[in-house]
């Protein structure tokens, strides 16, 4: 009898998950060394990210989720009140990146746009647990929308347009969860793709006087994507020159991050033996964070690629199977909403590697260099394990 209630006890570890996350983390820092040509300090830093990472995960699980959900509203504003100190000069810093994400504190920096993601998950799954007759008033919808376009543009005024798109799908895919109904996200997915198709037509056919108002550098991302040329019709000789002198100096990051991922073939090259990184072609600057993925292809070739992707979906998968485990609609929002998150800075990371998507500044979870990143990602999973451990049971 003894022995029987030893074995109904309920598993306190996700161990497919958590598995996940350690295997992914051992990538990165394996592969954070060797595109950063053995630089110690690097990958010592990395390591540092993971621990406190770690640490801030497990913190999280010493609290029941609905604890954090109290508190939610109170992490939402400070995020918010941090987005607006980033744009506030002397405040905010670019880093030489062109963008002002972010905020230095002595030796250390942190990009609030990161944490400002987390907040809206959290804010946003307790906003939409309320009863279900509620969520279809079209004034909570409405306050939903603006929780999430509050962020939104200010994200964008940095401007981090790949950080502010990525709140789109994670707070409809929360509102279609939690209850909302289809017809008002019908609507805001229909304004969503107007606004889309009118920045493709304005790129691909508006004259200069005529365009919407776009960073250059994010203008000249998406004539590269669409392989357009960056010459205007009427231009001389010499200013197609140095159009395309231009066009091949903004496209260099991507043909060669394409190159890397296909000269890795079956098994890659090896580890730190890959030509592409080690010679430099792989500009060393972005290589161990928004191109780590091709780092990898390079190196372990085919079969590295697949497992790093069966990893995430083993992240992936456990947390839909929280979700559908969670113990109340909170749960559930918080897990999907994690969820959503991982999955669409996977999507956009290897697409914009492989070219299926524009370069973007959106980093791979726990794979790309980088602080904020990496303890958001491990906060994130800490989130989804603390839904876990308080699941139906």
């Amino acid at each position: 009898m003894f022995d029987s209630a030893l074995n109904e006890r309920p598993a306190w570890l996700e161990w497919p998950l958590l598995l996940a996350v350690l295997g992914l983390m051992a990538f990165g820092a394996a592969f954070i060394h060797s595109a950063t040509m053995g630089s110690l300090r690097i990958t010592l830093t990395q390591g540092l990210w993971y621990t406190l990472g770690l640490a801030a995960a497990a913190a999280i699980c010493l609290l029941d989720y609905h604890t954090l959900a109290r508190w939610s509203l109170v992490g939402y504003w400070l995020a918010i009140a941090l987005l607006v100190a980033v744009l506030v000069p002397g405040i905010g810093t670019t880093h030489g990146w062109g963008a002002q994400r972010w905020i230095d504190l002595g030796p250390l920096q942190f990009q609030p746009s990161e944490f400002a993601k987390l907040a809206l998950i959290v804010a946003l799954a307790h906003f939409l647990s309320r009863p279900l007759d509620e969520l279809r008033q079209p004034q909570i919808f409405a306050k939903a929308i603006g929780m999430t376009a509050l962020p939104f543009v200010l994200i964008l005024r940095e401007p981090d347009l790949g950080s502010a798109l990525v709140l789109l799908p994670v707070a409809l895919g929360m509102m279609y969860v939690g209850g909302v109904p289809v017809k008002f996200l019908n609507r805001i997915i229909a304004v969503v793709v107007a606004l889309v198709s009118l920045l493709l037509v304005d790129i691909l056919f508006a004259p200069e006087g005529w365009r919407i108002k776009l960073e250059p550098y994010q203008r000249r991302r998406l004539l590269v994507y669409f392989g357009l040329d960056f010459a205007p019709p009427r231009a001389t000789e010499a200013e197609r020159q140095r159009a395309r002198l231009e066009q091949r100096n903004y496209s260099y990051n991507i043909e060669q991050a394409l190159i890397s991922v296909g000269s890795g073939g079956l098994i890659g090259k090896g580890w730190r033996q890959g030509t592409q990184n080690a010679l430099g072609y792989l500009p060393r600057r972005v290589a161990h964070n928004d191109f780590i993925f091709s780092v990898i292809a390079e190196e372990k070739g085919f079969v590295g690629s697949v497992i790093v992707l069966a990893l995430y979906t083993v992240v992936l998968f456990s947390g839909l199977k929280i979700a559908g485990q969670a113990r109340d609609r909170l749960g559930k929002l918080l897990a999907v909403g994690v969820v959503l998150l991982l999955f669409s800075h996977v999507f956009i990371n290897i697409g914009m590697n492989i070219r299926i998507m524009p370069v973007t500044g959106i980093p791979l979870p726990l794979l790309s260099y980088g602080g904020s990143a990496v303890l958001c990602s491990l906060i994130a999973v800490g989130i989804l394990h603390n839904v876990y451990l308080y699941r139906r049971i």
